[in-house]
């Protein structure tokens, strides 16, 4: 059972953006950019900011500290991953088949219950989680009908069967790579 805390955050906060430090800001964009599709809203001397939509920025990269950098050391503290949240299953789909188009290899692929997530690094070693959350309703609960997560294996030949009806409206066969 979880803890509440003594005076409880609003709900309504969100977290707004990220700052990752990158060694190369142009290895780093193609990442960003052309897989994942952030547009790049402004630039700075050694930043990039980029959004979903046309918000100010949702992600910088920069290399103000971080210039030629090495990734951390396994078993050095910092940021596990940032977690990018697609509002459907579908848009999760087409950021899978982005993934497998560019080459990128998943570190994992989970079904939590609450939501699915896929797992992977991009070009400067940063972990970074793409999911979709289910429902609310539709959410595994315990007795106590507190929340009750789960991490099995996502099955991506599933998750990608959501653009075949995309596919077949265009006339085009979906292709799926092991």
């Amino acid at each position: 059972m979880s803890q509440m805390p003594a005076h409880p955050i609003d709900p309504g906060v969100r977290i707004g953006h990220v700052h990752l430090k990158v060694a190369d800001l142009e290895r780093a964009l193609p990442f960003y950019r052309d897989v994942l599709g952030f547009e790049e809203t402004y630039r700075r001397p050694g930043a990039v900011f980029m959004s979903a939509g046309g918000y100010h920025h949702h992600i910088a990269l920069n290399t103000w500290e971080s210039r030629g950098g090495q990734p951390p050391a396994p078993g050095a503290t910092g940021l596990y991953h940032l977690a990018i949240l697609y509002p459907t299953r579908r848009l999760l789909a087409d950021a899978l088949r982005r993934l497998v188009d560019a080459g990128i290899m998943l570190d994992g692929a989970s079904d939590h219950g609450v939501s699915e997530a896929l797992y992977l690094r991009d070009f400067d070693d940063n972990g970074v989680e793409l999911y979709w959350d289910r429902p609310r309703e539709q959410w595994p609960r315990d007795a106590d009908g507190g929340i009750r997560m789960k991490t099995e294996p996502l099955n991506l030949r599933d998750l990608l069967s959501e653009l075949e009806t995309d596919a077949e409206l265009a006339g085009e066969p979906l292709a799926v790579s092991s």
